[in-house]
């Protein structure tokens, strides 16, 4: 015998593992490297963002609007290798409400919890009414008496039920539905762009480069409304326990998503730009640009696919967000800030039941009762998706200046890393307020729900401090190796024991 069948035979003890992890009950390293790099690219939903989106930064930064998804693209990167100083160090379902709680403590914490579930739950409302309008937008194709109000609600409900069923089935459900649906959309997406960039001819510098009609203040608001095309990129995070081999394939999952979804804006940016421009037409002039593209340069037969492979990416991004989100508030469960119920798995599927229960309701009668009160899905849309914007950038934030003083706290700060962290972090604070501004200037009801939206949380959060000092002290817990797992691990005695 060796001395490393001895060792293994007759293990030398190692005690201090708790018998379960504190983040016990999710199915624990469960999920692929595949799984966990569709989780990210469903919640950024790059087909969807790619042909949508876009629109949305032309109406803002207008000639600057490739410079502006340019601009977004690079500062997600830096975002990114930011919160990975966190995801290669530790496992957590909690994403950036946890670390930020490791670097910052309990108030920034629930200001980061409150900020990112309000990002994940608006952007979730933002999916299931994209998806909505592209299906209904493909089924007056085929029944043009099909819509209006309780038209659009019937798809909506119909969404929901998808959503749920599959939330509750379990991760590796969710996040290979939602690849699979990603990459026919994206296959799609991307054959009907080079077909156009075929058609539409030489590359067009003036697309670019703008060289007059440039706005300052449009393009910083641009740049902050492109970010919003790849929030979402760090969901992969929230799969920290149920991930195999998490502080090595989350922090791949998240570069590889900003990388991929970066390149694809920056292509579908340019096609719609130049393509309208050699029709001498605005892009923000209209809500489906992609349809108008293929009418006007004669592959019109796509238009069927196009509008099936986006609302298909808003369905999947959909599931993934409200994944993220359940996972974020089973967290919150788990740490005692929320209701102890949030934080329950399923006894079969184990899947946060408790979360499911509260965000998938919430998640649904929002968009539902926006579309029965008469407000328009595309108007809907403009709003909400600037009080996701304000939700996400502001979880971003706060990360960005947690990661300096957790890594100075463990003796790992680099000048490098922290000249990220603190950049990134003034950019987007500026950026964010920019945006806000602009789009409130311009009538965009989200402005003012952002704002309102945002001091109900800061009111939450104040109420829970004063509430609950003495159990703050602990929260942000992430998944621990147990005795179990480690050779010859001793698990330590508790009180109960």
């Amino acid at each position: 015998m060796t001395a490393l069948d001895r060792a293994i035979a007759r293990p030398s003890p190692v005690r201090g593992f708790g018998a379960r992890s504190p983040l016990d009950g999710l199915d624990r390293r469960s999920v692929s490297f595949a799984d966990v790099l569709a989780q990210s690219v469903a919640a950024v939903a790059p087909s969807a963002a790619a042909t949508t989106v876009v629109v949305l930064v032309a109406g803002v930064a207008g000639v600057a609007t490739v410079p502006a998804m340019l601009t977004a693209g690079l500062l997600a990167l830096m975002v990114a290798s930011t919160i990975n100083q966190f995801t290669k160090r530790m496992a957590a379902a909690g994403s950036l409400y946890t670390f930020v709680s490791k670097g910052l403590g309990s108030g920034a914490a629930l200001a980061a919890g409150a900020a990112i579930v309000i990002g994940y739950g608006f952007i979730a409302v933002f999916a299931l009414l994209g998806g909505a309008h592209y299906l209904t937008m493909l089924i007056r194709g085929f029944w043009p008496e099909f819509g209006g109000v309780w038209g659009v609600a019937a798809v909506l409900v119909a969404e929901v039920a998808v959503l749920t069923l599959v939330l509750v089935r379990g991760i590796r459900v969710s996040s290979r539905v939602a690849l699979v649906v990603e990459l026919v959309s994206v296959v799609i997406i991307v054959v009907l762009l080079v077909v156009l960039l075929v058609q539409i001819g030489p590359v067009d510098v003036s697309a670019v480069v703008p060289t007059e009609g440039f706005s300052v203040a449009g393009f910083a608001a641009g740049a902050v409304l492109a970010l919003t095309a790849l929030v979402g990129f760090e969901s992969a995070a929230t799969l920290g326990v149920e991930a195999r081999a998490p502080l090595r394939n989350i922090p791949r999952a998240i570069v590889a998503t900003v990388l991929f979804a970066g390149g694809l804006y920056l292509l579908a940016a340019y096609t719609q730009v130049a393509g309208f421009h050699s029709l001498g037409r605005e892009l923000g002039d209209g809500d489906s640009p992609i349809n108008v593209l293929a009418s006007a340069y004669g592959v019109a037969e796509l238009g069927i696919l196009i509008d099936l492979g986006i609302a298909a990416s808003f369905l999947a991004c959909a599931i993934a967000s409200t994944t993220a989100l359940t996972r974020v508030l089973f967290s919150l469960g788990r740490d005692g800030i929320a209701p102890r119920a949030l934080g329950s798995v399923h006894p079969r599927y184990r899947t946060p039941i408790g979360a499911i229960r509260v965000a998938v309701p919430i998640v649904a009668i929002a968009p539902i009762a926006a579309v029965l009160a008469g407000v328009g899905v595309w108007e809907a849309m403009e709003a909400v998706i600037a009080v996701s914007a304000a939700g996400y950038i502001g979880a971003y934030v706060l990360v960005c200046v947690a990661a300096p003083v957790f890594l100075h706290r463990i003796g790992e700060l680099t000048f490098r890393t922290g000249l990220v962290a603190i950049a990134s972090a003034l950019v987007l604070a500026a950026g964010l307020i920019a945006y806000l501004v602009f789009v409130g200037v311009e009538g965009n009801p989200g402005a003012p729900l952002a704002l309102i939206v945002a001091v109900a949380a800061a009111l939450i959060v104040a109420w829970r401090r004063r509430r609950g000092e003495a159990s703050l002290a602990g929260i942000g817990a992430y998944d621990e190796p147990v005795a179990s797992e480690v050779l010859g691990g001793i698990a330590r005695r508790t009180p109960d024991a």
